[in-house]
């Protein structure tokens, strides 16, 4: 039998993990919830060994913290590697997920036991969105506006924007 994790002693660090390309209301909405809960948040973008992305993580950590910018105690921050090892090089206790839909449920709950057995005084929690957000995801957002679709009320408009500059039509140059 496993030994209880230890009280809380001092302010308490959240990590809330995820590839965020690029963030949407639904993100948000759980990152405002955690920082009612936790002393400090750190919406962390985790690098994809094999994936470009379509904002660079640079990018996606300046849109993170333009949207949490009305929050005194939440953060934009990147990692590579397993977010338990982040969580201890940043003094978090607690990994923060969003469960969206059922589909969701499996996956998370298999990666929230792989962390506890690699990190038993890390705690994960799942929050769930407001049901309008349910369905609202990065690649949705990606697709609606890749096909001119009307997605805007699913970001803010900082990230609205970058997503327009991104899908700029880009002019060719050619020899005259």
């Amino acid at each position: 039998m496993s030994k209880p994790a230890p009280a809380r002693s001092g302010p308490t660090t959240a990590v809330y993990p995820g590839s965020f390309d690029p963030i949407t209301r639904g993100h948000l909405e759980i990152a405002e919830r955690a920082s009612r809960l936790f002393d400090r948040v750190i919406v962390a973008v985790g690098r994809h060994p094999t994936k470009a992305g379509f904002f660079s993580v640079a990018q996606r950590c300046e849109l993170i913290e333009e949207s949490l910018a009305h929050l005194a105690n939440a953060e934009a921050g990147s990692f590579d590697g397993l977010v338990v090892e982040y969580c201890r090089r940043r003094n978090a206790k607690i990994i923060v997920r969003g469960l969206r839909a059922v589909g969701d449920f499996e996956p998370e709950f298999q990666m929230g036991l792989a962390n506890r057995d690699l990190a038993p005084e890390i705690e994960t929690v799942f929050l769930i969105p407001r049901p309008e957000q349910q369905f609202v995801s990065s690649s949705l957002i990606r697709e609606i506006a890749g096909h001119g679709g009307q997605f805007e009320r699913y970001v803010t408009p900082s990230v609205a924007d970058a997503l327009h500059e991104r899908l700029k039509p880009k002019t060719r140059q050619t020899d005259a």
